[in-house]
């Protein structure tokens, strides 16, 4: 069995309430509180009408949605957006569309991104003067392949 955790809700909607929409997936769906047209490049901030309290030790992301990202070129601008457990306004959602031609209208209700939660570690950052070695070393972006060795870029 999957563990659960109690995320306290206010939505201002009827239907607002994130759902998950299938046994075992990891985000649930968080709908649009209001209607735009996203224009080629545009960004826009869009509210989902939702506020929650998440428990200590735990953190809410919100990542884009895989269908909307491939059919249409929506994505989330920072993603994954971070919801801290000390935040209590509403979630909005910075939403871009990436494509070059069309425009795309988002309406009230739309499902526009998925809330992830899940436990997060607080970090004791411990100051030294040499890290221990590994067997990555100091290989940056790209080091482990894709092309690097043909291209000379080291990170």
């Amino acid at each position: 069995m999957t563990e659960s955790v109690e995320v306290l809700i206010a939505a201002g909607a009827e239907g607002a309430v994130p759902q998950y929409a299938h046994p075992g997936d990891a985000g649930a769906d968080l709908h649009a509180s209001e209607s735009l047209v996203l224009e080629p490049g545009e960004r826009a901030s869009v509210g989902t009408g939702v506020a929650i309290a998440l428990p200590d030790g735990y953190v809410g992301f919100v990542v884009p949605r895989s269908g909307l990202a491939f059919k249409h070129g929506i994505t989330i601008v920072n993603a994954p957006g971070t919801i801290d457990a000390g935040y209590r306004g509403e979630i909005r959602v910075a939403l871009l569309n990436t494509d070059a031609r069309e425009p795309h209208r988002i309406d009230a209700g739309d499902r526009i991104a998925q809330l992830i939660v899940m436990p997060v570690s607080r970090a004791r950052f411990i100051p030294v003067d040499r890290l221990p070695g590994s067997e990555r070393g100091e290989g940056g972006f790209g080091s482990t392949g894709f092309g690097s060795e043909k291209s000379g870029v080291n990170a």
